[in-house]
């Protein structure tokens, strides 16, 4: 049973969470704010090193994370949420810190946002970065054979649409695991799930640009629609119950099943979304323990 400061503290995220959005500039600064009134990126993780803006190309950075010890280290490629419109490796630090204290060498993606990067920008970024890491890891004593990659809600979008695209491609790293954290698999039906779908089709707009509606059932959105046998690693998928993206992670573990994919998956009890950023919760807390076992026996 929650706590009463748990309960408000909830509270006030879905308060602002459900607040009407206008403007996204002025959405994302309110996100950056309300992170920073929330104290979620507040006593960061002791880890080895930290580096800000490591860029991989051309108007693509990073922050790298570097674990305690010499190495090696698994890497873990994290990429952050906020709706493919907002979010940033500043909203998501501490998340992301959390994989170097367990020992992963991070890469926490900088990755073009939307509408100014409509679609494939973002994606593209994400799958970059993957190979990036896979080729730089040894910068800070990476293993590469050793790699996870993750993100919570859009990130965790990115995430499962980069590793199908580079199940794909025979020259890139295969990954050991992936760390799904409450996101959206099937666009289509997640617009059609939601009780006033205004909002979701106006994300996808957002989000696509001029490719809304045709790239909507395209893998590189919708990567529910690319899982086949062997396109995914071993997946762990969480999601709390209060979440509305609750039945976007029942998919997905449905078609983990269905191709016989390896995955471990937890429904929290009375979680809304963004709860893994909220350690106040011990529930928060109890996901990270769950996460970080499921990758230390498979990655």
């Amino acid at each position: 049973m929650m706590t009463q400061r748990e309960q408000a503290l909830i509270k006030r995220w879905n308060e602002f969470a459900t607040r009407p959005r206008g403007d996204i500039f002025k959405f994302r600064s309110d996100l950056e704010s309300f992170c920073v009134e929330l104290g979620l990126n507040a006593n960061l993780p002791e880890i080895g090193a930290f580096h800000e803006k490591v860029e991989l190309r051309g108007g693509l950075n990073a922050d790298v994370a570097v674990p305690k010890g010499n190495g090696s280290h698994p890497v873990a490629v994290f990429i952050h949420g906020g709706g493919w419109m907002a979010g940033s490796v500043q909203t998501h630090r501490k998340l992301g810190m959390r994989f170097a204290e367990q020992g992963y060498l991070t890469v926490n993606v900088d990755y073009r946002l939307a509408p100014e990067n409509p679609f494939p920008a973002g994606f593209d970024d994400c799958v970059f970065a993957a190979k990036w890491a896979a080729e730089n890891a040894h910068r800070w004593n990476g293993d590469p054979s050793r790699m996870v990659m993750g993100g919570d809600s859009a990130g965790a979008n990115l995430a499962a649409a980069g590793l199908v695209a580079l199940a794909g491609d025979s020259r890139a790293v295969k990954f050991r695991a992936a760390a799904l954290i409450y996101g959206v698999y099937d666009f289509p039906s997640m617009i059609d799930r939601a009780p006033n779908p205004a909002p979701a089709q106006a994300m996808a707009r957002g989000y696509l640009g001029p490719n809304y509606p045709a790239a909507l059932k395209d893998p590189r959105v919708s990567p529910l629609r690319g899982i086949k046998t062997g396109t995914l690693p071993p997946s762990f998928v969480i999601c709390g119950t209060a979440d509305l993206l609750l039945p976007e992670s029942r998919s997905i573990v449905a078609a983990l099943r269905e191709t016989g994919t390896p995955y471990e998956a937890h429904e929290i009890d009375e979680m809304p979304h963004a709860f893994m950023m909220m350690e106040e919760l011990s529930a928060c807390r109890e996901g990270h323990r769950l996460m970080f076992d499921f990758l230390r026996r498979h990655v």
